[in-house]
């Protein structure tokens, strides 16, 4: 399969149609065994949609859009049971902003429930495979749509990230996710258009000419700027604070190839856990209270639950110490003498996929469903740019780092990623049976 610009331009000049474009995709579809793409719409209706596309930059190009984000007429779960037959009347920004590019939306990339946890699976749709591992996890929340990157099902994927939900499944499929700074796409109607959200959506891509293009048709106001030198600081682990299997460190470091320069620990990690938690659970509680009830928690996955309950606890005091040890990181974040500091995208490599979540890593144990991930936190808790960018491999799993930007310098990351990506070529790989 060639890159999406590629693809899209073959459309464009007539050298490939768009029907046998959307019947390849579905013949990939059902040949998968996966379980990427959910929600799959009626095959003939969606070769009929082809003979005469939406114009636009994405005119003519199959996507399925992640099971989080509400689509008009298409099923849309969330991952729960509850909502297994949910078919929203309108369309979220995302998925708006596809189809008036001209995308055909063809399904749903699944998602763990409501985006909860790095491994995608649920009890609508089952379990999202490793394309390099099928005994492995995808990752998430945005599994699905990695994995159908990487098995070369899907040219672009939209995805979202609250707690390196962009990154994680970027990382453990060999492709590229960017977290965009918060603000950039556009946000729901609803609710406070001030007030910091913890999550965006954002772009997935196999390369990143194609994550750009996707971001500047879901960020209208996005505008690709010359490349500019930047100074890169490595964290690694954060001064031993995130326990890594072995191999990830020495991955990243050598996709760096001696770019970026070793970089104190700036902040408490611990701090930045306590506010990060304490804001996570009183968003997801917010969300939910809306829903919750006996009926709905006995139907919901214990990680809901347990957030939800946190999320009920949470005090004033606690709101407003989270928001001042967050805001502290932020000024000392742009404050640093470097603009890119670099981390692993994740802490270990995709683990079985029976498994609901690690339980240890390099020996230490992690103390809730998501710890295993607190090396995202850093990005996800201000606000700013991060990308994953492919490493390479140990015993054949894949691996990422992530490069986080300052606030609005989307286009600096893009360009590294570049940079990195025409030097290693890590992400032209595919998996064994592709």
């Amino acid at each position: 399969m060639t890159d999406a610009a590629s693809t899209l331009a073959n459309l464009a000049e007539g050298r490939l149609d768009a029907r046998d474009l959307m019947a390849r995709t579905l013949d990939r579809i059902e040949a998968s065994d996966l379980n990427a793409v959910v929600s799959l719409r009626n095959r003939d209706d969606l070769i009929t949609e082809a003979a005469n596309p939406r114009p636009g930059p994405l005119s003519g190009l199959p996507m399925a859009v992640k099971d989080l984000v509400e689509t008009a007429g298409l099923r849309t779960t969330y991952g729960h049971p509850a909502f297994a037959d949910h078919v929203p009347a309108t369309d979220g920004p995302t998925a708006a902003a596809l189809r008036a590019a001209g995308a055909i939306l063809i399904g749903k990339t699944n998602t763990p429930e409501f985006g909860l946890g790095s491994h995608t699976f649920n009890t609508v749709h089952g379990t999202t495979r490793n394309p390099w591992d099928r005994a492995r996890s995808a990752g998430g929340s945005s599994g699905g749509a990695g994995a159908a990157l990487a098995a070369r099902i899907l040219h672009l994927a939209d995805g979202s990230d609250m707690m390196g939900s962009l990154r994680n499944p970027a990382a453990w499929n060999n492709v590229f996710g960017l977290r965009p700074t918060v603000g950039l796409l556009p946000q729901p109607a609803a609710g406070d258009p001030i007030l910091h959200p913890l999550a965006t959506d954002g772009p997935m891509a196999r390369t990143p000419d194609d994550l750009e293009l996707l971001l500047s048709v879901l960020a209208p106001d996005y505008r690709p700027e010359g490349p500019r030198a930047a100074r890169i600081g490595w964290l690694g682990d954060w001064g031993g604070a995130y326990p890594l299997e072995d191999g990830i460190a020495a991955l990243c470091e050598a996709a760096l190839d001696g770019r970026a320069d070793p970089l104190a620990p700036p902040f408490s990690a611990e701090a930045l856990w306590e506010s990060w938690t304490t804001l996570r659970s009183f968003a997801v509680w917010q969300k939910m209270k809306p829903l919750w009830s006996d009926a709905f928690a006995a139907q919901s996955k214990e990680a809901l639950r347990w957030e939800v309950a946190r999320g009920q606890a949470v005090t004033l005091d606690d709101l407003t110490r989270a928001s001042a040890i967050r805001a502290d990181w932020a000024r000392r974040f742009a404050a640093l003498p470097v603009d890119v500091v670099a981390l692993p995208a994740a802490q270990c490599f995709p683990f079985p996929a029976e498994w609901v979540h690690p339980k240890e890593i390099a020996g230490q144990a992690m103390d809730s469903y998501h710890r295993w991930m607190e090396i995202v936190v850093p990005a996800s808790l201000i606000g700013v740019p991060a990308v994953c960018v492919p490493v390479g491999f140990r015993d054949g799993l894949p691996m990422g780092v992530q490069l986080i930007g300052k606030r609005g310098r989307d286009s600096d990351l893009l360009h590294l990623a570049r940079t990195l990506h025409e030097t290693t070529r890590w992400a032209d790989r595919a998996p064994p049976e592709v």
